[in-house]
């Protein structure tokens, strides 16, 4: 999109902020965000984003929903005017991308969110509980256990036992670097790897 178009929706829709906020959701309609996130997105103030989004939710535009305590938004697709919306935004070109169904990777990026600051590290098995040695591999800061909390919230979401570990990431290097038999077979074992920060696998090799 030109500066020039985006200059013009910005005097249609009133409010910069308004404008990238209507970007963000329909460029990426099936996924959510919290507010905190949203800011450093659109590289607007969390008081403007703020209003914008009670604008935005109180016309229906927008849905939210809560989860792990925070407050998530997303486009809401049963919107009178979405497909109107989706058509000022997006281009024809892109519109084939945005049908695609969301991965299990996507689906482990949000689960992640309420702790991804905590993270450096996450391995999943796929399927979850097919009998895997480890089926969850966590390592980041467990400050105050809420990753032993979350952990245990995705097993009670996934309704069956799950075998998960959670190590710091000085742990979990350490032991990589000697060759722990389990640490070894984990990360061998063809297992997801939904977030690695600081390529602490490639470090490992």
């Amino acid at each position: 999109m030109s500066k020039k178009a985006e200059s013009n929706i910005d005097k249609l829709f009133g409010s910069k902020t308004r404008t990238k906020l209507l970007k963000l959701f329909l460029t990426n309609e099936k996924k959510s965000f919290y507010v905190r996130e949203i800011t450093r997105l659109i590289d607007e103030q969390v008081n403007s984003v703020r209003r914008e989004l009670a604008n935005l939710y109180g016309l229906g535009v927008v849905k939210s929903d809560t989860y792990d305590n925070k407050l998530y938004y997303m486009i809401n697709r049963n919107y009178a005017h979405f497909s109107a919306l989706k058509s000022i935004f997006i281009a024809d070109e892109s519109r084939a991308a945005q049908i695609k169904p969301a991965t299990n990777s996507d689906k482990w990026e949000m689960a992640t969110k309420p702790v991804r600051e905590l993270l450096s590290l996450f391995l999943v098995a796929d399927p979850l509980g097919a009998g895997s040695e480890v089926d969850m591999l966590v390592v980041g800061n467990d400050y105050d256990g809420q990753l032993s909390k979350w952990a245990s919230l995705i097993e009670k979401k996934h309704d069956q036992p799950l075998n998960y570990m959670i190590l710091s990431a000085e742990d979990f290097y350490y032991r990589l670097s000697v060759k722990d038999r389990l640490i070894t077979d984990v990360v061998a074992s063809g297992m997801k790897v939904i977030i690695d920060d600081s390529s602490i696998l490639k470090k490992g090799e």
